[in-house]
């Protein structure tokens, strides 16, 4: 079969037919807000705007934008644009850092999310009749019920692993032979931390292809598990507020960004400081604009998430880079800029240290200090874990630029949450 055979109706689309279809599904959108959404209706006012100034797709820029607080705000269902009686379901954040952010679902929006991930298995390599396993985390958390039901919608067998129990995980994907695993990178690695230690081969397993998400990760981690596992390593990019796993995609035939499913989700890249929006090309903040939901349309989100446009390649669709890390997890130490991916890449380069770490911010005196804290690779000993300390150590000052301690810690010692270790911990008093 042809590759463009695999293609669904929205990916056939040529440019000029995608842009008309996002503009008339934008103008759409921005009516259902209006008049739906008590908290849009206020925004729009006082911005001075109105859904019927939106003619051309550059007119998005004069509305006002959405952020968590917003949506922590209205908590629980005040930014829902239809009845109670139309939800068929409801996700929802964690909630650690506040309020959680509530997210519903018409059966459309259902049916429109189960597509998207459907779409973004097959743009990694799945194909119907192929075995899956999720092992993002179930409940409230998208990830593992988005990827259950997108991987269905494709006519995929689906495992639904979950999260943890990771010396079962191992032993069902012998049994099992699933081709494809959908889970967060660094629990993936922490799989292969598990292989290894019970003696089997990873790149002797079943899986080809691994759609991974839900936090920034590196092209060097995706070296370490391609060449570790002998699988293709795509990432998938979603988040609840947007839909959920399953905005953007990238392709396994080329792995050069994420192709973002833009007949469903209109992006934009701001500057974080200012919000003026920026060229194709440079690295800003990402913003999303719904076309098609139904319970709870947004309007220019802010992700918080860094990255950059680019043309499509394998699609027509738009690509985003990896995100490089997020605005509000950058940290400012004695005047450095530092993102945790930057931490990652030299992590993943040292011996004997896994690739799990963590980050801890205290203050000494008038002055902040950062601390790295690294587990170590099983069988790594007391001379090994002080070179890697030393190691880590060097490389941040010689790449960053700013001097840090480093704590080599005991193998799977890090908290972890539904399969992601918390990558900051802030300690210094508010």
């Amino acid at each position: 079969m042809a590759a463009r055979d695999l293609l669904d109706e929205g990916e056939r689309l040529d440019l000029d037919a995608l842009r008309a279809l996002q503009l008339d599904r934008l103008r759409n959108s921005l009516r259902h807000a209006y008049t739906h959404v008590p908290f849009y209706r206020e925004a729009f006012d006082k911005a001075g705007v109105h859904p019927d100034d939106c003619r051309d797709l550059a007119d998005l820029s004069r509305f006002p934008f959405t952020t968590k607080a917003d949506l922590r705000e209205h908590y629980p269902f005040g930014m829902f644009a239809v009845p109670r009686d139309r939800i068929r379901r409801i996700h929802a954040s964690s909630g650690t850092t506040g309020r959680p952010t509530v997210v519903g679902y018409t059966h459309n929006d259902l049916s429109t999310w189960a597509d998207m991930v459907a779409r973004s298995i097959r743009a990694a390599g799945g194909r119907p009749g192929d075995t899956v396993h999720v092992a993002y985390g179930y409940g409230l958390f998208t990830g593992g019920l988005g990827a259950h039901y997108g991987a269905e919608r494709l006519g995929c067998t689906v495992i639904p692993a979950s999260g943890g129990m990771t010396s079962r995980q191992v032993q069902l994907i012998q049994d099992l032979e699933p081709g494809i695993i959908m889970v967060t990178p660094s629990y993936m690695l922490t799989l292969l931390d598990e292989f290894e230690r019970q003696g089997v081969d990873p790149r002797g397993t079943s899986l080809r292809v691994g759609v991974f998400g839900a936090e920034p990760w590196t092209e060097e981690m995706r070296r370490e598990i391609e060449e570790r596992f002998a699988i293709d390593a795509v990432d998938i990019y979603g988040l609840s507020e947007v839909i959920g796993p399953g905005v953007a995609q990238e392709c396994v035939e080329t792995k050069d960004g994420l192709h973002i499913w833009e007949d469903h989700f209109y992006p934009e890249v701001v500057d974080p400081i200012t919000g003026e929006v920026l060229p194709e090309g440079e690295e800003g903040e990402l913003v999303f604009t719904s076309l098609t939901k139904e319970a709870m349309p947004v309007v220019r989100y802010r992700t918080r998430d860094l990255t950059r446009l680019l043309p499509g390649t394998a699609r027509v669709f738009r690509r985003m880079r990896k995100v490089t890390g997020r605005s509000d997890d950058m940290v400012i130490l004695r005047g450095v800029n530092l993102f945790p991916t930057q931490i990652e890449e030299i992590v993943l380069r040292t011996p004997d240290v896994a690739p799990h770490f963590q980050l801890r911010l205290t203050r000494e005196g008038r002055l902040d200090a950062l601390t790295v804290r690294a587990e170590a690779r099983p069988g790594a000993g007391p001379e090994s874990r002080e070179a890697a300390a030393r190691a880590i150590a060097a490389a941040v000052k010689d790449g960053i630029g700013v001097s840090v301690d480093v704590e080599i810690v005991e193998p799977e010692s890090l908290e972890r949450s539904v399969g992601k270790i918390r990558r900051i911990v802030d300690l210094r008093p508010r």
